[in-house]
């Protein structure tokens, strides 16, 4: 099964100011679904179901307190130019918060051969570019200090993920909460 480690916006306000900026941007783009708003922490990949236990016991002694976040922003990756992917950033201190428990849930799994393939970067993952799309520096330029609202991470999640012709489908194996 195609699993990953993540946190999800649980702001419903916050969801609805980001459908509201997919909907006024008309790139040619797939947008994620608000319920389907995370930040992916570790992607596992495909794994085999009796690994799933051993990732669940390993992540139950991750410990973290509520991490509050401001949304802010809007950027894509590897650059506006030749995007992939468009994104929502976040406040320094919530970024350093989310780097943190994302190294903590990279140690807890690192045993069991999982680690990441580059650095955790704090971006919320709003549009995927499937085919190549012009230029958008101009549009993402206007969008570079926009201000999206807050929320309060206060859960960690293993998640399976099924891939559809409509869009992934999550499902919770395992949450953690806040302390």
């Amino acid at each position: 099964m195609r699993t990953f480690v993540a946190v999800e916006i649980q702001n419903n306000e916050v969801l609805d100011h980001i459908a509201k900026l997919q909907s006024d941007l008309k790139f040619k783009a797939r947008p994620v679904s608000k319920e389907n708003m995370h930040f992916t922490l570790l992607f596992l990949g495909e794994i085999a179901d009796e690994i799933a236990p051993k990732i669940i016991e390993s992540l139950k002694s991750i410990t973290f307190s509520p991490i509050q976040i401001s949304f802010s922003g809007v950027g894509a990756f590897p650059n506006s130019r030749f995007p992939r992917v468009i994104w929502i950033g976040v406040d320094e201190i919530a970024g350093q918060n989310l780097v943190k428990l994302a190294k903590q849930v990279e140690e807890k799994l690192a045993p069991l051969g999982f680690k990441s393939d580059k650095p955790f970067k704090p971006h919320l993952t709003i549009f995927r570019i499937k085919n190549n799309i012009s230029d958008i520096s101009k549009e993402l330029d206007k969008l570079k200090t926009i201000q999206l609202g807050h929320d309060t991470i206060t859960e960690l999640k293993f998640k399976k993920s099924i891939l559809t012709p409509s869009g992934p489908i999550y499902t919770d194996l395992q949450v953690i909460k806040a302390k």
